[in-house]
Order: C-alpha cells, then structure tokens, then sequence
C-alpha cells in the first residue's frame, strides 16, 4: 500500500457498557496506524484511508486459575476486548483490510483489571499492525 501516506480515524462505536473502552481503543487504534505504521493523521475527506470500526464486547472478569480450598480463589483472571474493524482505501473506494470478531486477552492478578485491559490493548496494536502490513 505505498499510495496510502495519511489516514483518518474515525471513532469506533463501543457497544460494551464500559465507557473508558471508547478512548481506550481509539489511542490503540491510532498507536497501530500512526505510530508504528507511520502514517500520517488527516481529515476523513482529506484522507488516503479511513479506519473504522467498534468494539462488540467486553469481558473483565474471566477467571482463568484457582487456588484450591474450600472456598476456591481466583488466582489468574481475564480481560477480552472484541473489536471489528475496517481499513478502507478511500482513493481506489475499496476495503483493505477487515476482520470481524478480532478478540484480544490480556490477564491480571485479582483486581488489577486495568493491567489485563492494558495488555489487551497492546495485543489490538500488534493484531491491527500485522494485519495492515499483510496487504503492502
């Protein structure tokens, strides 16, 4: 995709109930395109692609380990972000990359959630990264 210098972000529709996810995904979504990808920012009429996308699910509290006993302990629980997303070539009007469903995890230590979701976030960036870079 050499043609593809700028790209705008659209914000993703978070459809989970958890509000922080929309800032959350979206500062994902732009480290992926702009700071590893190096594309540049622009407005979406300007734009060579657009990103589009949401998130479809959020999940804080998979429990993944316990510590026997008779009241078992949750030793190792599970973030799950589910996002689709679009990355649409606005110059020759085409998709460029699309995947529906793409779930990430991140686990944590019992009540560290925030450091599950962080991790998460990091695989998003990684997983949007590959992604992009398989169709230049």
């Amino acid at each position: 995709m050499p043609n593809i210098k700028t790209v705008a972000i659209l914000p993703f529709d978070n459809q989970t109930p958890e509000p922080a996810l929309t800032k959350e995904v979206n500062d994902a979504v732009l480290e992926a395109f702009q700071g590893r990808l190096g594309l540049r920012p622009a407005a979406e009429a300007n734009a060579d692609a657009v990103v589009r996308g949401r998130v479809v699910r959020y999940e804080s509290d998979v429990p993944l380990s316990f510590q026997p006993g008779q009241r078992p302990d949750v030793t190792r629980r599970q973030v799950q972000i589910t996002v689709d997303v679009e990355l649409f070539d606005q110059r020759d009007s085409k998709t460029l990359w699309q995947k529906q469903g793409l779930t990430v995890v991140g686990e944590y230590p019992p009540p560290q959630e925030a450091a599950g979701r962080k991790v998460a976030l990091q695989k998003l960036v990684n997983d949007l990264v590959e992604g992009a870079q398989s169709q230049w």
